[in-house]
């Protein structure tokens, strides 16, 4: 299918051929005819995309921080890598669209196929042939609008959400500031609810096509415009003002308003206005200050767009995809007619263009609709590059990957390399667009949406798991069963049924297992256990400075398992190789156990009287350096200290950096038989702990 991205690190729009997106059992598959361009929103996104790496950085200073915070505990290289790949990401454009349902999720109700229906939600509705959008975010299309004008919805829902937050009232004067395309929806929609509009805006073009709908144009021009707005409320200021303009720094724009607003007014911002305030101003009128957040309650909330989790109507009555149902209704009774507003139709082949005429003011662009063929097939694999230009190499196993985030380009595919694995020949991805991104820069023959394409593919011998947690197990179990060999990254299973799955898959499969349990493999480690080579026990401390989660990240998502089972894992393992991998007889667990506090103590016992301790701190000082082991026994002392320095009875030795990425997939690459023997006890352990924080006698 066709698809609008836009390079995180910079360049011009493109329109890429990428596999249809995966479904969930809570969205719908739709078949696009038409999406919307929003402007302001747009234009700030490739205009961010394409600036230079200071200007990007003036704009997020909160990213800079972050990355200045892993350059002090991971050093430079690895936070370079990281950066880079970040910027590899493309950004799918587009949330407003509309279509005809082609596929329904296991769970939805109230849609079926051969519905029309608006949709909407960043990630979802975006300017692609095809749409997967979770039914909380999708309303079917009154017979009475056209599915032009439906694509409109969710940019008005925007503007809708904003006069909801200004409380507006039947007779209320309202004034909107910015008569651009959220402007003009966000005053028509106030004026067909009872509300006397005026609008303020710098182009009297704008304000013209405005006053065509019974809405007051005023151009801005200071204490006379000021004047202008006084004598049309009677003297008496706005009851509420909706900014709907776009400016950097003020312009101007807030200091102006109180001058213009009656006592305990409202002022919600809508638009991305700086908002440096003078406090006596609101302070003497006490008005009340409002931020719109996009389109409705709902945005932003994983449960509800990415889950398909509505809010009971009867506690939030206007949530995102109610927003979109009352703004078609407004369309169907004719309160709502947006059919001057388009200005541009470009078909999605050529949406490059339309980029470029967003871009230049002469064209005089407000609405520009993509308009959709609707003759493509939903192919969820696409060809990428000839099956030919991939030679095939002998004795080097060929590789099919699932998952295209930033681990995977930073570290696997480039480990897979170093490894001197075969060539990757299938890549996927659950949109498709990182998956056919990934097979163009790196070469690959195929890009899928569809996991089971990968792993029934005839051309993989080894199949990559670098897909959320929450699916490691599941896809593990299913290349096994289809005799592929498999490289797990950590955590292998959430939960004991989960192992119990791969494990049965294991005995059933002549495939080989491999976890990512890397760090056993990093130079300094493997050192540090020749170093202690001898009998006898060893003590194991290992700190980690996990560093706290920034709010809603993925590690919050209780279906990914948490920190506990996803990441604690990697250090029991380090843990288990260091004490030769003996049968482990006890382990306890110490911490909260929330899931607003994420550090924990475990304590592991081993059979020759070896011990392990596992400090995972979610809120030390950031200055502390990730990661510190010290290994006691056998007459000596042995650190490594964040994987930079190993050193033995006090003096420092030679050993390669890094954390046995690269090392980790040579194993698996020369060794024949099966090492899932030595990491099941690892998943064993953390489940173990995950099940009381308090347990004895691992068996």
């Amino acid at each position: 299918m066709k698809q609008v991205v836009q390079s995180a690190g910079g360049g011009a729009v493109e329109v890429i051929n990428s596999p249809a997106p995966q479904m969930s059992s809570v969205s719908v598959l739709v078949s696009t005819s038409a999406t919307l361009i929003s402007a302001g929103t747009e234009r700030a996104v490739t205009q961010l995309a394409q600036a230079n790496l200071l200007a990007k950085a003036r704009a997020r200073p909160d990213l800079v921080r972050q990355v200045l915070s892993k350059a002090k505990t991971d050093g430079l290289k690895p936070t370079i890598q990281a950066v880079r790949s970040k910027l590899a990401d493309d950004l799918a454009l587009g949330y407003s669209g509309a279509g005809t349902i082609l596929e329904i999720g296991s769970a939805v109700r109230g849609f079926a196929p051969g519905d029309r229906v608006a949709t909407g939600g960043g990630g979802f509705a975006s300017h692609a042939e095809f749409q997967s959008v979770p039914w909380v975010l999708v309303s079917k299309i009154p017979d009475e609008v056209s599915d032009e004008a439906a694509s409109f919805s969710t940019v008005a829902s925007v503007g809708l959400h904003g006069l909801r937050q200004a409380d507006t009232r039947i007779g209320s004067k309202i004034v909107v500031v910015g008569m651009g395309l959220i402007g003009q929806l966000t005053a028509r929609m106030a004026a067909a609810a009872g509300c006397d509009v005026l609008g303020v805006d710098l182009d009297q073009r704008l304000l013209d096509l405005g006053e065509t709908h019974g809405i007051k144009g005023v151009l801005e021009a200071g204490s006379s415009t000021t004047a202008e707005i006084m004598e049309w409320s009677r003297g008496r200021g706005a009851d509420a003002v909706v900014i709907t303009a776009g400016a950097q720094g003020n312009s101007g724009i807030i200091q102006a308003l109180p001058a213009r607003c009656r006592d305990r007014a409202t002022i919600v911002a809508v638009g991305d206005v700086g908002l440096d305030l003078n406090r006596n101003d609101f302070y003497h009128k006490e008005l009340d200050l409002k931020l719109a957040r996009s389109y409705g309650p709902g945005r932003y909330d994983r449960s509800y767009e990415e889950w398909g989790v509505d809010y009971p109507v009867d506690h939030v009555r206007w949530t995102e995809g109610r927003n979109l149902e009352a703004v078609l209704d407004l369309m169907a009774s004719g309160r709502l007619d947006v059919s001057d507003l388009i200005t541009h139709r470009v078909d999605i082949a050529n949406a490059a263009a339309a980029y470029d005429i967003l871009e230049d003011r002469a064209q005089n662009a407000i609405g520009i609709v993509l308009t959709y063929p609707g003759t493509a097939r939903p192919e969820r694999t696409v060809e990428v590059r000839s099956p030919k230009t991939v030679s095939p190499m002998p004795r080097r196993p060929s590789v099919g990957i699932l998952g295209a985030g930033n681990f995977v380009r930073g570290v696997i595919i480039p480990s897979l390399k170093e490894a001197d694995f075969g060539p990757v020949v299938h890549v996927a991805s659950a949109s498709g667009v990182t998956a056919t991104r990934l097979a163009e820069r790196e070469g690959i023959a195929k890009a899928s949406s569809d996991p089971a394409a990968v792993i029934n593919d005839p051309d993989v011998d080894v199949v990559v798991v670098a897909t959320p947690h929450s699916t490691h197990a599941e896809y593990t179990a299913a290349a096994l069963r289809a005799g592929r060999d498999v490289y797990c990254e950590k955590p292998l299973a959430l939960s004991w049924d989960e192992l119990a799955d791969v494990e049965a898959a294991l005995e059933e499969s002549d495939g080989r297992l491999y976890v990512g349990f890397n760090r056993r493999y990093a130079p300094m480690v493997v050192a540090a256990r020749k170093a202690l080579s001898g009998p006898g026990p060893v003590q194991i401390q290992y700190r980690v400075n996990a560093g706290a989660l920034p709010p809603g990240h993925w590690y919050s998502d209780r279906r990914e398992g948490g920190r506990l089972l996803g990441e604690v894992c990697h250090f029991v393992d380090t843990c288990h190789y260091l004490a030769g991998d003996q049968e482990v007889t006890s382990v306890h667990a110490l911490g909260p156990g929330t899931d607003e506090h994420d550090s924990y103590h475990l304590l592991i016992g081993y059979a020759d009287g070896s011990s392990a301790s596992v400090v995972y701190c979610a809120d030390a000082n950031d200055a502390t350096p990730k990661e510190r082991i010290e290994i006691n026994g056998r007459g000596h002392t042995v650190v490594v200290d964040n994987f930079r320095q190993l050193t033995v009875d006090g003096d420092k030795v030679k050993a390669e950096q890094g954390k046995g990425h690269a090392e980790g997939m040579s194993s698996m690459r020369t060794q024949r038989q099966q090492v899932a023997d030595g990491v099941l006890p690892t998943m064993r352990v953390v489940l173990k702990a995950a099940d009381d924080l308090a347990v004895e006698e691992v068996t």
